[in-house]
């Protein structure tokens, strides 16, 4: 069930109505719950049942930590948690990896092994739910959250579904107390999160969907014949692609949730305006950054262990990002190439703390960043390293014929330039400011150009978000 789609807009629209309706708190959070679960099973039923074990076991294992004093048992509930959610994980999404590299690694030492084909579906959203239900646990466990939550409360924490198949990834600590309360949404959080769904779609539909996919696909299925103008279209596509792509769904759910009453944290703060490495990392998918931040490169000792230290787990922090996103190598070496980047940057700056550029400087150190990040986007695109090779060769492969039309090609540069021109000037600011500092008429003209361009370019296939297969 698509954001982008009618069916969700009935589902949507059906559940808002007797959310208002209903009278109670407890019957308004039923209501959600049961309506979350029927949302997912949408997807595909039977992973329902993967879904409600892996909140039971975390609900459970939460609450005996909530409730044990000795230490020792703590830590072995906890190891617990970690196995039960990691090895679901490892299972369902990075089986037949495994088993095609022990494949790999069989016949490099010659011997002959013939497995059976992995053919387990991928439940949708398993990363986000994961990382959602395992924070919590963490957190009961160092003692920054109670424990003490109810199941259904629990249950709709993981379950909400805004969030629940791509994010953003919101913890306990925010939602349960949220959850604790009734929650009505005022006249101007309802305004204002039907404003956000709208511009999400339009960044999905219009920006992502019809300007730059179509020219991403056709580039990278002629990957080894493609002119430089080409591959530079197809690859500043793609930075553009999944970046409206993405950011367009946080909106989508940020907005769902405030008509009810939610508040969740931004995904995205302008990061193709980012003045160095670590700022894109503030500004890009916030919600996983700071959680691999806090539940894994500052346990590892974030840091304070020496340079080669913090080297070594920024590049292992990265790597394991880049894993989160897929079961392929690719996304390896795209999450590895952001740990060099990091590393270098630390590295270059030493001790120091990040200082504010200059306003001409800054801008040609974000172009930079940026160019470097559009770059680092190709092997993250590329379904194997021989056609992110030949990506690469294209963009100076002068004098090959072309294989785009000219109006979608420049189509592509001149919204990835208007992109650019944006995000810079609205570096340090908010959408909510920006929108609010138009007049009247001005935000009406906006939204009727985002529902008007969304209805011209609605009828073709409904693509899914990019991260629904993370």
């Amino acid at each position: 069930m698509l954001f982008n789609s009618f069916t969700f807009l009935v589902f949507f629209c059906c559940v808002f109505a007797l959310y208002r309706l209903l009278p109670g708190w407890n019957a308004r959070k039923w209501l959600l719950l049961v309506s979350s679960y029927l949302f997912y099973a949408a997807w595909y039923a039977p992973y329902v049942v993967i879904l409600l074990a892996s909140t039971l076991v975390d609900w459970w294992i939460a609450r005996r930590i909530w409730q044990c004093e000795d230490d020792a048992k703590r830590k072995r509930l906890l190891l617990v948690s970690l196995i039960c959610n990691l090895g679901l994980l490892g299972f369902f999404k990075y089986g037949g990896f495994m088993l095609d590299n022990l494949d790999a690694l069989f016949a490099l030492v010659g011997v002959a092994h013939k497995p059976h084909a992995w053919s387990i579906v991928l439940p949708i959203g398993i990363s986000f739910y994961t990382f959602a239900s395992l924070s919590y646990t963490i957190d009961v466990y160092r003692r920054e959250v109670r424990g003490d939550a109810s199941l259904a409360d629990y249950a709709l924490f993981v379950s909400f579904f805004p969030h629940l198949v791509a994010g953003p990834i919101v913890r306990a600590r925010l939602l349960l107390p949220q959850l604790a309360e009734p929650r009505t949404a005022t006249q101007a959080q309802l305004v204002w999160g039907l404003v956000l769904v709208t511009i999400g779609l339009f960044s999905k539909v219009v920006l992502a969907d019809s300007i730059l996919a179509p020219v991403v696909d056709q580039v990278y299925a002629a990957a080894a014949s493609v002119s430089s103008a080409d591959a530079w279209a197809g690859v500043l596509g793609f930075s553009g692609q999944i970046y409206f792509d993405f950011s367009g769904y946080s909106l989508c759910a940020i907005g769902l949730a405030l008509c009810f009453g939610f508040e969740f944290p931004d995904n995205f703060r302008y990061p193709y305006a980012a003045r160095s490495f670590s700022d894109f990392w503030r500004r890009w998918h916030i919600t996983l950054s700071t959680w691999l931040r806090d539940y894994l490169y500052i346990p590892l000792g974030g840091s304070f262990g020496g340079r080669a230290t913090t080297y070594r787990n920024l590049l292992l922090t990265m790597l394991l990002g880049g894993l989160w996103h897929g079961a392929s190598w690719m996304f390896v070496f795209w999450g590895g190439l952001h740990g060099a980047y990091l590393a270098v940057e630390r590295g270059l700056r030493g001790d120091r703390a990040p200082q504010p550029s200059r306003a001409a400087g800054g801008i040609g150190v974000s172009l930079l960043v940026f160019l470097v990040v559009t770059l680092t986007w190709v092997p993250f695109r590329s379904p194997d390293a021989a056609t992110a090779a030949q990506i690469l060769g294209g963009l100076f492969r002068f004098g090959a014929a072309h294989t785009l039309a000219t109006t979608p090609m420049l189509l592509v540069y001149a919204t990835m330039a208007a992109t650019l021109i944006w995000q810079h000037r609205q570096r340090d600011g908010s959408l909510e400011t920006w929108f609010g500092g138009l007049g009247r008429v001005a935000q009406v003209g906006v939204l009727a150009a985002c529902l008007i361009t969304m209805f011209l370019c609605s009828g073709g296939d409904e693509r899914a978000f990019i991260y629904f297969q993370f």
